[in-house]
């Protein structure tokens, strides 16, 4: 393990851990989509849970990104701001987008009201981490890593600031000042 941080409280969920999880994730995701799957990661969070989990799932798979984001610093902003588009068609395609972190679901809601519109054969969410304490949108989450308590994390591209995003673990941060 890297040196510990002085800013971060302590380890929520280890590297081994993740690592574990995410085969289980793509087991479940190859089993759920054998003829294949458009995997669309959502930047920047979520590069290294994507690049992991596509490793772990045995069934045809494309990739593509979307830039969409609703925080500041430790807390959400409220307003949903879309930076960078699909590259490729998803009509008639089953899609998962793959998440970081949902939390109060704003953001996932409004990405998965942008592609129905695209008319996908299926849309699911794969998530690392679930915050459901925070949730003020509900919405439907079909791979979940950990469901995680109402603190901020870092971690396995989850970052503040954009610092700690390449930690191998999620690490509870200290309240900023």
């Amino acid at each position: 393990m890297r040196n510990f941080d002085p800013h971060l409280c302590s380890i929520l969920i280890d590297e081994k851990a993740i690592q574990n999880r995410v085969r289980e994730l793509g087991a479940e995701i190859s089993a759920q989509y054998p003829d294949g799957v458009v995997l669309v990661g959502i930047l920047t969070g979520a590069l290294y849970f994507l690049v992991d989990l596509s490793r772990a799932i045995s069934c045809p798979i494309e990739i593509d990104l979307i830039a969409i984001s609703s925080y500041v610093g430790t807390s959400s902003s409220g307003t949903v701001t879309y930076k960078k588009d699909l590259s490729r068609e998803i009509d008639d395609r089953h899609v998962l987008i793959v998440e970081d972190i949902v939390d109060t679901g704003r953001t996932i809601s409004a990405l998965l009201t942008l592609l129905k519109d695209r008319n996908p054969r299926s849309l699911g969410i794969c998530t690392l981490l679930d915050k459901p304490d925070r949730r003020i949108v509900p919405v439907p989450i079909h791979h979940c890593g950990f469901t995680i308590p109402d603190q901020f994390v870092v971690g396995y591209g989850l970052d503040y600031n954009q610092a700690y995003r390449n930690l191998p673990y999620i690490a509870v941060l200290n309240e900023p000042k």
